[in-house]
């Protein structure tokens, strides 16, 4: 979900290579007709995805009278990728990637605006949508979202928590009753995790960016190390290792679910990516929203997107406007990506088809009802690494005052 900074990659001397076999045409591409234009259409994905997408690229490709090329690329090196190649003019005419790459894709010149007509964009959740507006402008056509949720063992808590104290003295009791090791598990690890304390941080009061007037995230407004930032972590500091014990350094990515599917654990904080373990375990289980504190605001997770983009510097550019707009927005091809990675599908007539047969995905939508999009601009690089570790900090016991103050110094000196 992070942001990285752009870099010389190892498949940098593939990619401009491979970005080569754009369409061969001297006209300009937005000035031509996709079927007119020709040559080939290149489509990054990662390797999960890619199987998915061939099938429907080859359909298109037949229809349009055009040869579609679809690459696998490493995810983790996907965006430094698109970003490096696109910087010297060459590139994939498409890519598929979050939604909180946008800001460095347009800092950096990498995508162009998606025209998408008012009546497409309502067929998608309304968050998607907004996930992929920078600026004013759509900048992707959304296929998959996601956000955390609760995830439960109803054998061990057969009721949903209305709250984290409802959740504490449930697992304190199930603790008590040597039922379970662990009260919750939430990720934290040693260097903290900005991503899963998010919900308990803006039920708290706490946040990341103001808007601006027309709802974008304003990197002016910074809310780490505010007062409403400071007052969150004291309630995080709360459920930490010098509290309750319910938020520990040593719940982190490596065995937060496998502490939850060993029965070692009642409650699991985690997103639709956990769920074939838990069912590969046996679990009984339900998905039900990240309880907030008592009194407090909601439980808000982020919300991240899965999304189509136009490359900037692509060949056949017409082509993949045409491509994106029109057959990405095709119900049987959101399902084919889902069913890759069952993730819930953007558009809703795709949900409506696999909510039947996987009721969590409606569940986990529900859950993120109240969540927050992801910060797509720049300014949010600069938080995760400052942020984690503030937390990872308050959470071992270190007063939230003055680690929170340095973090948010830390952060806003990144900024500017």
């Amino acid at each position: 979900m992070r942001i990285r900074t752009a870099g010389v990659v190892a498949l940098f001397a593939l990619a401009l290579a491979a970005s080569g076999c754009g369409g061969d045409s001297d006209e300009p591409a937005a000035k031509e007709s996709p079927k007119a234009a020709g040559g080939k259409l290149v489509i990054w994905a990662d390797d999960k995805r890619t199987a998915a997408l061939k099938p429907f690229a080859e359909k298109f490709g037949q229809e349009n009278g055009v040869t579609v090329e679809v690459q696998a690329v490493p995810n983790e090196d996907l965006q430094n990728n698109f970003v490096t190649v696109s910087s010297q003019g060459g590139g994939p005419d498409a890519v598929i990637g979050a939604h909180d790459w946008i800001g460095n894709l347009v800092q950096n010149g990498a995508i162009d605006p998606v025209q998408l007509p008012d009546e497409q964009k309502a067929a998608f959740n309304e968050t998607a949508v907004k996930a992929v507006t920078f600026n004013g402008q759509l900048y992707g056509v959304p296929y998959a979202q996601e956000n955390l949720a609760l995830i439960r063992n109803t054998d061990l808590a057969p009721e949903a928590p209305k709250t984290i104290e409802d959740l504490v003295a449930t697992g304190k009791q199930l603790k008590a009753q040597k039922k379970v090791t662990e009260t919750l598990c939430l990720q934290v690890g040693q260097k903290g995790d900005a991503y899963h304390i998010y919900p308990l941080y803006a039920s708290a009061g706490g946040y990341l960016f103001g808007t601006t007037a027309n709802g974008d995230y304003d990197p002016k407004d910074l809310g780490v190390g505010k007062p409403e930032s400071i007052a969150a972590f004291k309630k995080i500091a709360a459920l930490g290792e010098k509290g309750e014990g319910v938020l520990k350094r040593s719940i982190a990515d490596t065995n937060s679910t496998a502490t939850f599917t060993g029965k070692k654990c009642a409650f699991l904080v985690s997103g639709p990516w956990a769920i074939a373990d838990v069912k590969k375990a046996g679990i009984t289980y339900d998905v039900s929203a990240v309880p907030g504190f008592a009194g407090g605001k909601a439980a808000a997770p982020f919300v991240g997107v899965q999304s189509f983009y136009v490359a900037a510097k692509g060949k056949n550019k017409a082509l993949a406007q045409e491509f994106v707009a029109n057959y990405v927005t095709r119900p049987e091809l959101a399902v084919a990506l889902y069913q890759a990675d069952p993730r819930p599908p953007a558009l809703t007539a795709a949900l409506d088809q696999v909510k039947g047969s996987d009721p969590d995905l409606a569940k986990f939508v529900e859950a993120g009802k109240n969540g927050q999009v992801l910060p797509a601009i720049p300014a949010m690089a600069a938080i995760w690494d400052p942020f984690g570790k503030a937390e990872a900090a308050v959470i071992g016991g270190a007063d939230p005052t003055s680690t929170v103050t340095a973090a948010g110094k830390t952060i806003a000196g990144s900024i500017k």
